[in-house]
């Protein structure tokens, strides 16, 4: 591996221009600071090429390139079959991508590694949109989310990519938030040991797209947790935990109000999505062991 020289104290640049409030700097900070320098990332198109940077500038220490939208898992295991020929099984080969790169059109090449059993781990950072290129909507988008390409509201529910993952019985895979770091270098940590593809699913607040003051993004993903939006969990070895047990879940509502997204959800929209909401988190509850 080579040596990148940069005045950053860490792996990553203590100033990005990423979007105010973006969850996507902590999340990809942590997840890098983490795994530590033996580390090769690769990153598509999207809010994350940022760190991967323009010709010989680049926001991080560690080695990479940025690959094209739909091939991150390909070009993945890849660098991890180039790495195991040269005899070099300890570093850390990571893919690094948006929901859009992952839960739509890169679906098929993160499918592949899963079946194959290649050893990456796998980073989704999901923001709920293609907000890089005009905050468009993904099959991540949530029920009743607006989008520049669904002005009303979504329409349908958001795609279950965990549930993907569990089925191809891969070792590990993960729900994280940007809202309880803890958890997810937790996880990091488990997924970085694991002989075999890993998936790590982290919400991922964006105030830009989802319309609410930057300042309060960790306030908005905290209370998509407690309202059981997103549910922090893991698959491991062929169970599911629940890392995060919410007593009483309060109202979809004080989730959706925080952001301007939902503004055109219908009280009859609100009710759908918490009989789905609820009925999910009882299937997880239910489900563990």
């Amino acid at each position: 591996m080579y040596k990148i020289e940069t005045e950053a104290k860490g792996l990553v640049s203590h100033g990005v221009n990423a979007c105010a409030g973006c969850g996507l700097e902590l999340v990809f900070r942590n997840v890098v600071q983490t795994l530590g320098e033996d580390t090769v990332v690769i990153i598509p198109p999207g809010c994350a090429a940022l760190f991967s940077g323009i010709d010989n500038v680049t926001n991080m220490k560690i080695a990479g390139y940025q690959c094209n939208l739909e091939n991150t898992a390909a070009s993945a295991a890849g660098v991890r079959a180039g790495l195991d020929a040269q005899g070099n099984t300890h570093t850390t080969v990571l893919a690094f991508a948006g929901d859009g790169a992952t839960a739509d059109i890169g679906l098929q090449s993160l499918s592949g590694i899963m079946e194959r059993g290649d050893r990456v781990l796998y980073v989704c950072y999901d923001n709920e949109a293609y907000m890089n290129t005009g905050i468009q909507g993904s099959s991540a988008t949530p029920y009743g989310a607006n989008t520049t390409t669904t002005p009303a509201g979504k329409p349908t529910y958001k795609k279950d990519l965990l549930k993907i993952a569990i089925a191809h019985r891969i070792p590990y895979a993960a729900a994280c938030s940007a809202a309880n770091l803890p958890d997810l270098v937790k996880k990091v940590k488990k997924a970085k040991d694991v002989d075999g593809p890993a998936l790590l699913h982290v919400h991922t607040p964006c105030p830009t797209g989802w319309a609410y003051p930057p300042a309060k993004s960790i306030e908005v993903c905290q209370m998509a947790i407690e309202t059981g939006a997103w549910v922090l969990y893991e698959y491991e070895n062929g169970r599911i935990t629940v890392n995060r047990k919410v007593k009483e879940l309060r109202p979809i509502r004080d989730y959706l109000s925080l952001q301007g997204r939902f503004k055109k959800m219908t009280e009859a929209d609100m009710e759908v999505l918490q009989k789905e909401t609820a009925a999910r988190y009882r299937e997880l509850l239910a489900s563990e062991g």
